[in-house]
């Protein structure tokens, strides 16, 4: 494979959101041979099953662009210990109707950042429960519960030196998972 293509989903959509801060920075540390592409979900309506056999067009091109991913990151905050109903639409709308997902054996991998000590745990643990069900295939380790702290980014938007070991470390690990689980 010449290039791998990622479908990045940023389970944020404030404007300011850490967590898209963190997957911008994230993908500067991936190789020459990754491509990234912000998937948006702010524009999906509400899932309802009575709409999943006539999509509306950012459903569609939800899907279209999941679709034609080798591979997933998920950047994730965590509310109220799970992940951010926006995400939870976005991955509902995407694996509907029944049987025609298309999440399934994608690769993926899961990041997050909070103010809080433990980082995004538990809305990580929560997102690999749903990727499981959905035959996804996250890789588990390094785990990545970022918390905010000072001098985590640059002014230009990268990591920091404290912080970018750890996460040019998860970021080759993530590639290699995906080049070890992509399909064609």
């Amino acid at each position: 494979m010449n290039k791998y293509r990622i479908a990045c989903i940023v389970g944020s959509i404030r404007k300011e959101s850490l967590n898209r801060r963190l997957s911008e920075a994230a993908i500067l540390l991936a190789p020459p041979d990754f491509a990234f592409s912000r998937v948006r979900i702010d524009d999906l309506p509400l899932f309802n099953q009575d709409d999943e056999t006539n999509p509306c067009d950012a459903v569609s091109r939800l899907k279209s662009e999941i679709g034609g991913a080798n591979g997933l990151l998920f950047v994730t905050p965590e509310y109220n210990r799970s992940v951010p109903g926006v995400l939870k639409n976005a991955i509902d709308h995407a694996s509907r109707p029944y049987g025609q997902s298309v999440w399934k054996g994608k690769p993926a991998g899961i990041l997050g950042i909070s103010s809080g000590a433990i980082g995004t745990a538990l809305a990580q643990q929560h997102l690999r429960n749903i990727l499981s069900y959905l035959d996804v295939p996250a890789f588990g380790q390094p785990e990545a519960f970022i918390q905010a702290k000072e001098g985590l980014f640059r002014e230009d938007g990268s990591i920091g030196e404290a912080s970018r070991q750890f996460i040019q470390n998860w970021m080759d690990c993530f590639v290699s998972w995906v080049k070890q689980h992509a399909k064609g």
